[in-house]
C-alpha cells in the first residue's frame, strides 16, 4: 500500500444515536427536548425509531433514516431510563477539516508485514493522497470542511454509504444530488481520478500545499513536543522533530517501493533486536538549492523514518543501528535494487551519537562553506597579480577597467620595447606605441634603450 492506493477511511459521524454528537454525550430519549441550530447545515444518518417531546429543526438540513427509523410524539408515558427529560443541543460539525490527520484511519485492505503498529505514515500522508481510496462507513452521515490552499483535491475513488465511485461520471452526478452540499463544505473541491499511481518508485502524496493545514490542526496551540534528543531530525512531510535516523535514498527506474519496503521489514523489522522501532517509508520530493543557498526546483527521493521506543540516553539507538545496516545493505547490493545512492542523519539520546548522526549535513554545509572561499581566494589572488603585471591573459585580452575610472580620455600610446624576448613577459615601461615610426620611437633627447630581462626597472626585486 505505500506504492499502490492505500484506504482511508473518515472516523467521525453526524449519526442521531452516536452519544458524543450531543451536548450531554447521549443519546437524546423521550422526555427531552432537542434543539438543531437553526443556521447550521446538517445531514444525519437515523438508525431507529425515536419517541420525542419536542424538537427544532434547521433551515438547511437532511434526515437519512434507514428502514424502520423515523420520529414519533411521545405519549407522556414513564420511561425508566429517561426520567423528566432536558434540552439536548447536537454539536457543531463544521469544525470536523478533510486535513486533520486526527480525523482519518488507515483501512488498508493489504495490512502491513510486520506485526501491527510497526509501519506509520508521516503526517502529511495520513490524510489521504491524490492516488488514494477515500471511505465513509456505510449507514453514516457527516459533514466535513473542505478549506484547501487547493482548488480541486485529488483522489482515486470514494465511498459513500456503501458505494464506490471511481470515476469522474459518476463523482459529477453524486455532486449534483441533495445531499452532497450539506456532507462537503468549504472552498475546495474533491476530484475522483480513478487513477492508481501508475510508478513502481511510488508517488508523492501530494498534500505538501496544504502542509500547514495539517499541522494546525494536529498541533493546535500547543505547538511540537520537547524531545531527549540533540538537534532532531524533521523528515519531510512530518510536522515536528524525531529522534532517531531518516535514511534518504536515490533511485534508478529499476527502483519498487513496495518491494523494497516488504525486504526491510521482512530482513531487519521484524528482528527482535528492532522489536520497538517503527518505520515509515514513502516517495517525497527534496528541495534542491544551487551553493546551498538559491532553490533550483525539487527531486524525488525516497525516504525512510525510524524511530523507536527507547528512553533517556537510549532515544534512537535502535533506529540508528537500523539505518546503519539499510545503508550497509545499499553500499552492497543497490545497483540491483535500484538504488544509486543513500545518506543517513541521526538524533539520539546520546550526544556523541547525536553528534555523528548530523556530521554528513554539517560537511555539506562545510564543503559549500569552503568551495566559496576557495573560489573568491582563486579570484582575488589573479586579480591582484594581474594588476602587478605578474600575470597576463594571452588568450583573452581583457579590459584595464581601472585605467579607464583613472584616466577618462583616450589611453597613450604603449612605449617601444626595442625587441621582444619571448622568455621575458613583463610590460616595458613608457607610454609611446610599437607601432610608432623610427624617428618617433627614439625623439630627440630620448636615447633608446633595450630591456633587460635580469632586472626589475621598478626596483622592487
Amino acid at each position: 500500500a505505500a506504492a499502490m492506493a492505500a484506504y482511508k477511511q473518515w472516523i467521525p459521524n453526524t449519526n442521531f444515536e452516536t452519544a458524543s454528537n450531543w451536548d450531554k454525550e447521549r443519546v437524546p430519549c423521550a422526555s427531552d427536548v432537542i434543539h438543531f441550530e437553526k443556521n447550521k447545515v446538517v445531514s444525519v444518518f437515523v438508525r431507529s425509531p425515536h419517541a420525542l417531546t419536542d424538537m427544532y429543526l434547521p433551515l438547511n438540513g437532511e434526515f437519512l433514516l434507514a428502514s424502520g427509523a423515523g420520529f414519533a410524539a411521545f405519549d407522556g408515558s414513564w420511561d425508566p431510563g429517561c426520567g423528566s427529560g432536558t434540552v439536548l443541543r447536537f454539536a457543531d460539525a463544521e469544525q470536523h477539516a478533510w486535513f486533520d490527520p486526527a480525523l482519518w484511519r488507515d483501512v488498508s485492505p493489504g495490512g502491513d508485514l510486520g506485526p501491527a503498529g510497526r509501519i506509520f505514515s508521516v503526517d502529511e500522508e495520513r490524510v489521504p493522497c491524490q492516488h488514494d481510496d477515500v471511505i465513509f462507513q456505510p449507514e453514516t452521515s457527516f459533514r466535513v470542511n473542505l478549506d484547501s490552499s487547493r482548488r480541486v483535491i485529488p483522489l482515486r475513488s470514494i465511498s459513500l454509504m456503501g458505494q464506490e465511485l471511481s470515476s469522474a461520471e459518476a463523482w459529477a452526478e453524486y455532486l449534483g444530488g441533495p445531499s452532497a452540499p450539506r456532507q462537503f463544505h468549504g472552498n475546495g473541491t474533491l476530484q475522483v481520478t480513478g487513477a492508481g499511481c501508475p510508478q513502481s518508485s511510488g508517488c508523492a502524496c501530494g498534500n505538501t500545499q496544504d502542509g500547514h493545514r495539517i499541522c494546525a490542526s494536529l498541533l493546535g496551540a500547543g505547538g511540537c513536543p520537547a524531545l531527549v534528543c540533540q538537534s532532531p531530525l524533521r523528515p519531510l512531510g512530518h510536522c515536528c522533530g524525531v529522534c532517531g535516523a531518516v535514511v534518504t535514498l536515490d533511485f534508478t527506474r529499476d527502483f519498487d517501493l513496495q518491494k523494497y519496503r516488504d525486504r526491510v521489514v521482512q530482513a531487519w523489522l521484524s528482528l527482535p533486536k528492532y522489536e520497538g522501532v517503527q518505520m515509515a517509508i514513502s516517495k517525497v520530493h527534496r528541495a534542491q538549492t544551487f551553493l546551498g543557498l538559491f532553490p533550483r526546483g525539487s527531486t524525488p527521493v525516497i525516504q525512510i523514518v525510524l524511530v523507536d521506543g527507547g528512553a533517556g540516553a537510549q532515544t534512537g539507538t535502535a533506529a540508528e543501528q537500523l539505518a546503519v545496516d539499510i545503508m550497509g545493505d545499499v553500499a552492497q547490493r543497490g545497483e540491483a535494487l535500484g538504488i544509486s545512492g543513500g545518506r543517513m542523519e541521526v538524533a539520539t539520546g546520546s550526544t556523541l551519537s547525536g553528534q555523528a548522526g548530523s556530521r554528513a549535513s554539517r560537511r555539506i554545509t562545510a564543503g559549500t562553506v569552503l568551495g566559496l572561499l576557495f573560489s573568491l581566494l582563486v579570484l582575488g589572488g589573479a586579480l591582484f597579480l594581474y594588476r602587478k603585471g605578474k600575470l597576463r591573459l594571452r588568450a583573452l585580452r581583457l579590459p584595464r577597467l581601472w585605467d579607464r575610472v583613472e584616466d577618462p580620455a583616450s589611453p597613450e600610446p604603449e612605449s617601444d620595447k626595442g625587441f621582444d624576448n619571448p622568455m621575458f613577459d613583463v610590460e616595458p615601461l613608457g607610454t609611446s606605441s610599437v607601432e610608432e615610426t623610427p624617428q618617433e620611437m627614439a625623439p630627440k633627447g630620448h636615447p633608446m634603450f633595450y630591456l633587460n630581462p635580469l632586472y626589475d626597472p621598478s626596483g622592487t626585486e
